[in-house]
């Protein structure tokens, strides 16, 4: 049965990373990716979009306040 259950865990990752591309992919062409996100049916796809989606926009943040000068937008 263990078998089973580490088979389970790896599909379930290889899907996440699968879902997770296409989200980014989806961002890289600037598409809307909350409108996708709210456009999901309920279930797995919209669980992991809903989480990428928040760390696209964390990270999107991130690189953006890297980006500014030092004291602001000067």
């Amino acid at each position: 049965m263990s078998g089973l259950m580490g088979l389970l865990q790896r599909w379930n990752f290889i899907e996440r990373a699968r879902l997770e591309r296409e989200l980014w992919d989806a961002f890289e062409r600037g598409e809307p990716i909350e409108q996708l996100v709210e456009a999901c049916e309920p279930g797995f796809r919209r669980e992991v979009w809903s989480t990428t989606a928040v760390r696209i926009r964390k990270i999107e943040r991130m690189m953006r306040d890297q980006q500014q000068p030092p004291g602001g937008a000067g």
